[in-house]
């Protein structure tokens, strides 16, 4: 079977600066409840999750949406209030 290669898409700055500027809710990750699957970021909309060792959420990139938190099997990300 032959290896075939996805694209992978990164943020990037817009022309206005950040794009997670406007969030109200975070994405707060529990690394003790992680069981590093990369859920979170397999379906991340904006690709602001890195899958390192473990998952890493970039805030500059992040707009809150909570599908991370929604799709994570072992419920170890939680949407907590902006400051």
């Amino acid at each position: 079977m032959k290896e075939v290669l996805m694209p992978i898409a990164y943020p990037t700055k817009g022309s206005v600066g950040n794009t997670g500027l406007w969030r109200t809710l975070k994405p707060v990750i529990n690394y003790e409840k992680c069981t590093k699957c990369f859920i979170c970021w397999m379906y991340c909309p904006e690709a602001a999750i890195l899958a390192e060792d473990k998952p890493v959420i970039l805030y500059d990139f992040c707009k809150g949406c909570g599908i991370c938190a929604n799709e994570c099997p072992v419920k170890a990300i939680n949407m907590i209030k902006e400051v």
